[in-house]
């Protein structure tokens, strides 16, 4: 792969080059490669297709997760989240010890401990890591879902984007099961609270999901600015955090 520098832009195919329009620009490639057929039957690519399979599961994972957190994922997520929860979900999958190669899952990867690490703490929006955004502590009761921050005061324990004068906070509590991809996500109610010196005693309590799988805690933040009594997003979410706080 190469990118292409010309004041021409070219998508589609000349000859033997590709070209095509990625994140990162205009980019070109060679075509050819080994036919589809051969990759399907060939037994000299049973790694290639047990690669594959697991790759496959580790995408649907990542969509599933992406669905299921839609709500607040909408404005709170990174040009190249797709690609990076992919990443994440496949070091679940390699958590997985006891399936052979070509079914080890994310279901299975995420009954042990190491599954579990590998999606916590996972920022939706790598522009806005949770720990850049707010600078205050907080407590999880995994029970309830409830996140509380007592003593927050938003001008001095957020980092928040000069022209905000708004911030809303929101806690998610899911259950998912891999398997079966079943879901259930409850969203605490969202509080908003001006930029100052206010001092509030935050308390995040979504309603507890019904259903089985595993169960997963999110916090959100974001931003907005008020004109006139109206608020409005920041930016298109460009400030915004997401993060998985906890797994279980």
């Amino acid at each position: 792969m190469a990118k292409l520098k010309s004041l021409i832009k070219i998508e589609g195919t000349l000859d033997d080059l590709t070209f095509y329009k990625g994140t990162d620009g205009y980019l070109v490639r060679t075509k050819g490669g080994v036919s589809g057929d051969r990759i399907k039957n060939d037994p000299a690519f049973k790694r290639t297709r047990e690669n594959g399979q697991e790759f496959a599961d580790s995408a649907k994972a990542g969509k599933l997760l992406r669905r299921v957190l839609r709500p607040l994922l909408k404005d709170a997520q990174d040009s190249r989240v797709t690609s990076r929860l992919t990443q994440h979900m496949t070091r679940v999958k390699n958590a997985d010890l006891t399936s052979e190669r070509g079914k080890r899952n994310v279901a299975t990867g995420l009954l042990t401990v190491d599954g579990k690490t590998q999606l916590r703490g996972f920022d939706f929006n790598n522009r806005a890591p949770l720990e850049s955004v707010l600078l205050a502590e907080f407590t999880l009761n995994p029970t309830s879902g409830e996140v509380q921050i007592p003593s927050f005061i938003p001008a001095e324990d957020i980092a928040y984007p000069v022209s905000a004068t708004h911030v809303s906070l929101r806690a998610a509590f899911v259950k998912v099961d891999f398997e079966t991809r079943q879901h259930k996500a409850e969203l605490s109610t969202l509080i908003n609270l001006p930029i100052d010196l206010t001092v509030s005693n935050v308390v995040l309590t979504p309603a507890v999901p019904t259903g089985s799988g595993i169960q997963l805690y999110a916090l959100y933040i974001s931003f907005y600015q008020e004109v006139n009594g109206v608020q409005y997003p920041l930016n298109n979410g460009v400030f915004n955090a997401l993060q998985l706080i906890e797994v279980v």
